[in-house]
């Protein structure tokens, strides 16, 4: 049964190019809002939490800080109004979702660089 599910994600599911990206990196996801007739692209800009899932079903959480709220958002990779992904920065983290991320605040909310 999981043979024909996967057969099925493959062929129907429309995959998109989007640049490698993990827990810790500062990421712009671009995608399109239909407001009644009109569509415009909106953009979300945050560090991401984590990703989850695999094949159709993947989804990625991005958190950014709104004034002083946290907004956190999750995207998934296979949403048709998804139009692009730009990181922004590489981070580097030690673990695969960095939850604790939430509770951090200020200079101790900030995540190392990776220098490529």
């Amino acid at each position: 049964m999981e043979a024909l599910v996967k057969f099925v994600q493959d062929e129907f599911i429309e995959k998109k190019d989007f640049p490698q990206f993990s827990a810790g990196d500062t990421i712009t996801v671009y995608y399109e809002i239909k407001e009644g007739e009109k569509t415009r692209t909106q953009f979300f800009r945050g560090v991401v939490i984590q990703r989850r899932g695999a094949g159709a079903s993947e989804t990625f959480t991005i958190r950014k800080m709104s004034g002083t709220v946290g907004v956190e958002r999750i995207f998934p990779v296979n949403m048709p109004a998804l139009q692009k992904i730009e990181i922004n920065k590489r981070g580097k983290v030690r673990r695969a979702r960095i939850f604790y991320f939430r509770g951090l605040t200020g200079k101790k909310a900030r995540i190392k660089e990776v220098r490529s």
